[in-house]
């Protein structure tokens, strides 16, 4: 005998992968469940692979690509393996009922019969026409239903009444993709698979955020959710001074922009250096600093509700009209 020992080499599941850095990370599914917005049930079904009991598919996706995202592993990855198990627990159920049922599947063969039935040109047409007419009762069927119905809409994340630690807020989810979606207002793009997300900028305390799906047909469907958003404050007397001197430093050195919205919301985009740092919808009252060394670009949807600090100095609003202002550049040189 040699001295090798025989291991069966086994291949993790889906739900045992995601256990597995869960333990490794020493996080709890109330830590996932926390920061993805992901029910606690819907992250137990997927560890311990209850597909059965799981919404459809494209919500599944979605909670993968969040999960992902917060582990910071491959979302792609995570898909094709619940895609890939999800198709062998069906072919095991197919076959275990076929197995089932096979006992009296046993045919005679019958005997071959010729059919005299010929196609003429005159059965031919009038198939054909059955068919268009089929074909144009379908078609009218299905823009009956799509003209009374409403639009589909889900929110995945944020959920109603959360609380949430910071300024900011992703909200995400699914709609028709030929709907046309907004939030607080402001048109949001919709991709060809009917998925959404958008970056808003929050206001202390109480927040209500209207996501609305409108179709072709005008039909409507509109959900609000109310989150509660909690700022900390720094409390430290030493950590304020050193706040502030960077602050002095940076409005010396560069630029040093603080933007607020009243009466919004108010789609913004801001470019630093160049760079594009933030793209979203910011509340009414919503409050955002950003700096660069040489520029900052600002695009406001509302001209006359964007109020601008430069520098530390209150110079006004974008603009005396509420319409948008786009490429309002502030250099490290301007004065005011």
């Amino acid at each position: 005998m040699n001295g090798f020992t025989k291991k069966s080499i086994g291949t993790l599941t889906l739900g045992e992968k995601l256990k597995k850095i869960r333990s490794e990370r020493r996080i709890s599914l109330s830590d996932v469940s926390r920061n993805t917005n992901i029910q606690v049930k819907y992250l137990e079904f997927i560890e311990d692979g209850i597909y059965d009991k799981l919404p459809a598919d494209v919500y599944v996706r979605g909670f993968l690509k969040s999960y992902a995202e917060f582990l910071n592993i491959d979302e792609n990855a995570l898909i094709k393996l619940f895609e890939k198990e999800k198709e062998i627990k069906k072919n095991f159920h197919l076959s275990k009922s076929k197995k089932e049922n096979g006992k009296n599947n046993f045919k005679f063969l019958k005997p071959l019969k010729i059919n005299s039935f010929v196609f003429t040109p005159k059965i031919i047409a009038g198939t054909l026409i059955t068919i268009l007419v089929i074909a144009g009762f379908v078609y009218l069927y299905r823009e009956i239903g799509s003209f009374a119905s409403v639009p589909k809409l889900v929110v995945l994340s944020p959920e109603q009444n959360a609380v949430i630690s910071g300024s900011s807020i992703l909200v995400e989810g699914i709609t028709d993709r030929d709907a046309k979606l907004s939030v607080n207002g402001q048109p949001v793009v919709v991709n060809d698979e009917g998925n959404f997300r958008e970056s808003l900028i929050l206001q202390s305390g109480s927040n209500v955020i209207s996501v609305k799906s409108v179709n072709r047909f005008k039909k409507e469907t509109e959900e609000i959710i109310t989150v509660q958003a909690v700022f900390e404050e720094n409390n430290s007397e030493d950590e304020t001074e050193n706040a502030n001197a960077q602050k002095e430093n940076l409005q010396t050195e560069g630029v040093n922009l603080e933007i607020r919205v009243d009466a919004g919301p108010v789609q913004i985009s801001v470019e630093s250096d160049g760079n594009l740092i933030f793209n979203g919808t910011v509340l009414s009252g919503g409050t955002q600093t950003f700096s660069a060394k040489e520029k900052i670009v600002v695009d406001s949807g509302k001209a006359s509700g964007t109020f601008i600090k430069f520098n530390g100095k209150d110079i006004g609003t974008l603009g005396e009209k509420p319409n948008a202002i786009k490429g309002v550049t502030f250099t490290k040189d301007m004065k005011y």
